[in-house]
């Protein structure tokens, strides 16, 4: 999408009933995907926050403003068509999840992940049966066997839909824990955000706020907010895990 300079043509953007979903028509035209497949959404509230989006447009589309319709295209041109593999590399952040990698000192810091992180690890121990180990420093930590594993199931059982969204949910914050709590909706997407950034909020006490970096992680809070919106639009298979 960001090779697009696509000037707007239309009047209205709306969801429109498919055999397998909804499309989204531009003035009665279905929108198609960058490899030409029709864009058809599981269900009326994704399509509808896709149309949301093309009606925002102004003269020229931005696509950086269209992150729905972004998930949708990497769904069905990319992601369905290696879904086993996109999955498999996510459950894969498992082995070096951010909340397993634990400071040796100041102790205040080691308090404070303890205190903030803990409770997650606790959390996916008892949603789906597989705790991961934390350790100091940031060598790889070997988690006990299975238990990776354990916690990718529900990775596996998810659609191309919701893997498109949650590949944002995990990648940004390095953590395949936070990920399965966003798409679980087990706490507000910003606090899990936050948990996510505990150690560069720890740095900015002790040394000052770096600007830069704070715009660009303000950007990606916004992603990953919009990522867990978009998950709970298109989620049809997360409940299996349950």
């Amino acid at each position: 999408m960001s090779e697009w300079t696509v000037k707007r043509f239309w009047t209205k953007a709306e969801p429109a009933p498919t055999d397998d979903g909804y499309a989204v028509h531009l003035d009665g035209r279905p929108v198609c995907t960058p490899a030409k497949v029709p864009l058809t959404l599981p269900n009326h509230a994704a399509a509808q926050a896709v149309a949301d989006e093309w009606d925002a447009q102004e003269e020229v589309l931005s696509p950086a403003n269209m992150p729905a319709t972004r998930w949708a295209n990497a769904a069905i041109d990319k992601v369905a068509h290696q879904q086993d593999e996109v999955a498999e590399m996510l459950v894969s952040y498992g082995e070096t999840d951010l909340l397993c990698y634990r400071a040796a000192q100041p102790k205040e810091l080691v308090a404070r992940q303890a205190e903030a992180w803990d409770p997650w690890l606790d959390w996916a121990g008892e949603r789906f049966g597989a705790r991961l180990i934390a350790a100091e420093g940031v060598m790889p930590q070997a988690q006990k066997p299975g238990a990776v594993d354990t916690l990718g199931a529900p990775v596996r059982d998810m659609t191309a839909f919701e893997l498109a969204a949650f590949h944002d949910l995990v990648s940004l914050t390095g953590s395949l824990v936070l990920g399965l709590a966003a798409a679980d909706g087990a706490a507000e997407p910003d606090r899990l955000w936050t948990l996510s950034r505990l150690d560069e909020l720890w740095q900015a006490e002790q040394w000052g706020v770096d600007a830069e970096a704070e715009e660009a992680a303000a950007k990606k809070q916004h992603a990953f907010v919009a990522a867990a919106r978009h998950f709970a639009l298109v989620r049809e298979t997360f409940h299996a895990a349950q």
